[in-house]
């Protein structure tokens, strides 16, 4: 999954593609460089980043869903946002999946959205909102109780007829260096879960961290080792800045689990 923030603020590349052409631009290079869903988003949702009203995130987003799922037709599409008119808006024009940071718990009426237009759901776990959420996160014990939370929330989802879920631990959302390491060495537990994991860790602060204080743009090498072994783990969608490289890491990882 290749990001596409049309945002002015977001912390990796924020500024670069809010602009439809050149949007298109990226969305055909990571295309070319491999991947397989496009995740539009138009709300920064990194640490400390302030909300941005409904208007101006369908100004951002709805152009370039608008224009790039005709002109790209095999190519999935993701919207990524909290926001019921938003998401209905993409849905409408044929967008594939919502991904949702808040795991439905800010607008539960995505599942009969995505019910409504036979598409998937990204449930993702997050504690906070982007704002406040980095303030002192707090567990009994982060792998049971993020567990726990999918296993209630699914449950919901599936009571009223959704069935395409994917689950996504969340990664830097409301969770300490410590607390990431933990859900990453522990990833496969989710596969008991039943349904297919996704991990976004792609340039993230706590890769900046082990590797030193290293600057956004050195950590591809890191994100693609952390990726890498997500996939070991059971991973079935990696989201990522950088495709050429995870692309790159994928065809090595699928070279290698075809012969075991």
């Amino acid at each position: 999954m290749g990001i596409l923030n049309a945002t002015p603020d977001s912390f990796s590349d924020g500024g670069r593609f809010n602009q439809v052409k050149d949007a298109m631009a990226r969305i055909q290079e990571m295309i070319l460089q491999g991947a397989d869903i496009i995740d539009v988003g138009g709300e920064s949702t990194r640490p400390g980043s302030d909300p941005v009203a409904q208007k101006e995130e369908l100004d951002r987003v709805i152009p370039i869903l608008e224009k790039a799922i005709p002109q790209f037709p095999d190519t999935l599409f993701s919207v990524d946002t909290t926001k019921y008119e938003v998401a209905r808006q993409a849905l409408k024009l044929g967008t594939h999946f919502i991904n949702d940071i808040s795991g439905l718990k800010k607008e539960p009426r995505f599942v009969d959205l995505c019910v409504k237009y036979n598409a998937a759901y990204i449930m993702m776990h997050s504690q906070g909102d982007p704002k406040n959420m980095q303030e002192d996160p707090t567990y009994e014990h982060v792998v049971n109780d993020i567990y726990r939370f999918f296993d209630e929330q699914l449950e919901r989802a599936k009571e009223k007829g959704l069935k395409q879920i994917i689950i996504d631990p969340g990664i830097g959302f409301g969770k300490t260096l410590d607390h990431n390491l933990e859900l990453l060495a522990h990833l496969e537990t989710f596969k008991a879960l039943g349904h297919p994991i996704m991990v976004g860790a792609s340039r993230k602060s706590m890769l900046g961290t082990i590797l030193n204080d290293r600057p956004t743009e050195g950590r591809i090498t890191g994100t693609v080792a952390l990726h890498y072994d997500a996939m070991r783990k059971g991973a079935k969608i990696i989201r990522v800045h950088d495709v050429r490289e995870a692309h790159d890491s994928l065809l090595v990882y699928n070279a290698i689990t075809d012969k075991e």
